[in-house]
């Protein structure tokens, strides 16, 4: 996936932000990093047990752009039925470490939600 050029910025990124997000944007892909981070290892069809609500067509698509953008590996194994599996590569453990701060952010936020307690 690939950002239109934005003015000031020569690769079309203005900061680390904006670089980050560029590869877990979107719905399903933080979520498709989560699921791979706790259960390494995955086929396509536990992958999409794991992600109650995506469809067949956004989980594939999303798990080529990031083995495209180096977070996901994919492994084909030469069996009868074929087998494939999905998982992080180190690039894809270290973003799912830098998004721990902010899951631990939402969590205290949820749990300061159902306690009635305005969060922020």
């Amino acid at each position: 996936m690939t950002t239109v050029n934005r003015p000031g910025a020569p690769d079309g990124h203005v900061c680390g932000i904006d670089t980050a997000m560029e590869v877990i944007g979107g719905k399903w892909k933080v979520l498709i990093l989560w699921a791979l981070h706790e259960h390494p290892h995955r086929r396509f069809g536990e992958l999409r047990r794991l992600l109650p609500g995506v469809t067949e067509k956004v989980l594939a698509s999303h798990l080529r752009e990031m083995e495209a953008d180096g977070i996901a590996r994919r492994v084909s194994y030469d069996e009868v039925p074929p087998r494939v599996e999905y998982s992080l590569t180190e690039d894809g453990r270290r973003l799912n470490d830098a998004l721990e701060p902010l899951a631990a952010w939402g969590r205290e936020r949820s749990v300061a939600g159902r306690r009635g307690v305005p969060a922020g």
